[in-house]
């Protein structure tokens, strides 16, 4: 394959990854994007394998069939409830990627160095060493800066991203936990990053690299075990910012266009998501870089009263005699797999004349669109289904609401309690309603462990059980 044709290919992989990306902001032309996606990703890995000066064909296509296979198989076996902790998986194997890359961009870049010291000719190179061998002074200066800076992020992406991963996968303690130090050792372990950084340039030692590659690998464990299991969308959110980033790096230090420019558009569109998600958490987006927030600032207020449980004939009772309800899903929906109760009880409801949507929370679920997804897969229609900012006002006129396995979404807390862990987050104000239903499996506080006022108000009853279960029941009760 010549390289004309592999630019060509890399720029329709291009245009089909940006339209990738522009599919992906409605419901319905997602389906199509991600078609998009999987062609531009298809024929850039078609062009690269294929392309003029790549060696070793049959272990690259071994390859390329392993991770295929692997692939499907964890795409088969997924639920979509471990959909958050595979994408924090997913994104440690970027940066890790990036880290061998840039420590064998390193060897290379030796080998070139060496064969000139010793005046021996360079014409024997083949591959990325003979892209390293034409290089003057200034670009292998360059060179070095791009493979670190890669190395670096990479670093920082794959412990930070296993880290993530195992506190969405409970198997860490989601409470945010720092070393004595908290952000010096950050700070001090960045400024040591730079000092390795001046050491390798002026060099070319490996051992600086490797160096600050575990240090790189502590910045990462560190910064995402200071945040709390709250926040952990946001955390996924930067992390897949940070995964771009090291690509782009990569793709600087490989001469590999298609990588620079899809590294920018992960890294960038990642970015620019945190920073939204930022803002509807009223989280400082300074402070999810440097990590270390999602904790306590003092005493929580006290909780009065009791929770007064409900049993399905309230419930149906309640839904028969209202004319408007509102539901509110969160994790506990997409844990009970229930979306397809809900979208039946939405189906009853407003088949019996009454007003029903949904309010999405933008942080709901442990994932950016993670009940949006769950409902457009149960066929709720897209019309009802409105973001917080929409429908956060009509709570007062509303005479039924129903949160169905959430908690810091709905939490007046954030409100009430300046020392909460989510205090000024903006939350979808379900109280104002003229009966709250929540469905919760029991009294716990849930993932976050935050306490919540609202199920403790007087006009908030508690609908005790697995919400797939409890729904069931409820169904036949209605109409």
């Amino acid at each position: 394959m010549s390289i004309g044709i592999v630019s060509a290919a890399y720029i329709a992989a291009t245009i089909l990854f940006i339209l990738s990306l522009g599919g992906l902001s409605g419901q319905e032309s997602a389906k199509r994007a991600v078609w998009y996606g999987i062609a531009g990703m298809a024929l850039a890995v078609g062009a690269t394998v294929f392309g003029p000066g790549i060696g070793h064909a049959a272990v690259l296509l071994l390859m390329v069939a392993i991770g295929a296979i692997v692939g499907a198989y964890v795409a088969g076996k997924v639920e979509m409830t471990q959909m958050p902790q595979l994408v924090a998986a997913l994104h440690s194997f970027v940066g890790l990627a990036a880290v061998f890359i840039g420590l064998n961009a390193d060897l290379e870049l030796g080998r070139v160095l060496a064969a000139k010291a010793a005046g021996g000719g360079l014409d024997h190179f083949t591959g990325f060493a003979a892209k390293v061998a034409a290089k003057d002074a200034v670009e292998l200066s360059m060179l070095k800066v791009e493979l670190f800076l890669g190395v670096f992020i990479g670093a920082v992406t794959f412990t930070g991203s296993v880290v993530a991963f195992g506190k969405l996968a409970g198997r860490i303690d989601g409470k945010p936990k720092k070393l004595p130090g908290g952000h010096l050792l950050n700070a001090g372990a960045a400024a040591l990053a730079v000092l390795l950084l001046l050491v390798f340039f002026a060099t070319g030692g490996m051992w600086a690299l490797l160096l600050m590659t575990l240090v790189a690998f502590f910045i990462g464990w560190h910064l995402i075990m200071g945040i709390g299991g709250a926040d952990m969308p946001v955390v996924v959110s930067m992390l897949n910012s940070y995964s771009g980033w090291a690509a782009a790096a990569i793709g600087f230090t490989l001469g590999n266009d298609l990588l620079i420019v899809t590294g920018a558009l992960v890294g960038s569109s990642g970015a620019i998501l945190s920073y939204i998600m930022c803002k509807a958490m009223n989280r400082s987006f300074i402070s999810v870089i440097l990590g270390g927030f999602g904790g306590t600032g003092g005493p929580a207020q006290e909780i009065s009263g009791e929770m007064v449980a409900i049993d399905a004939e309230g419930v149906a009772a309640a839904l028969n005699d209202a004319d408007s309800v509102i539901i509110v899903p969160g994790y506990g929906m997409a844990v009970a797999q229930a979306q397809q109760s809900v979208s039946e009880l939405t189906r009853k409801l407003r088949a019996a004349g009454k007003t029903v949507r949904f309010g999405i929370h933008p942080v709901a679920g442990r994932l950016p669109g993670h009940m949006n997804v769950l409902l457009a897969e149960a066929k709720v229609p897209y019309d009802i289904v409105l973001e917080m900012d929409e429908i956060n006002d009509d709570f007062p006129s509303t005479d039924v609401s129903i949160v169905i396995g959430s908690n810091d979404i709905v939490n007046p807390a954030a409100q009430e309690d300046p020392n909460s862990p989510i205090a000024g987050m903006p939350v979808l104000e379900v109280w104002k309603s003229k009966l709250v239903i929540v469905m919760k499996r029991g009294q716990g506080t849930g993932y976050s462990g935050i306490e919540n006022p609202l199920f403790y108000k007087e006009n908030t009853r508690m609908y005790y059980g697995d919400a797939k279960k409890s729904l069931d029941e409820l169904l036949p009760k209605i109409g």
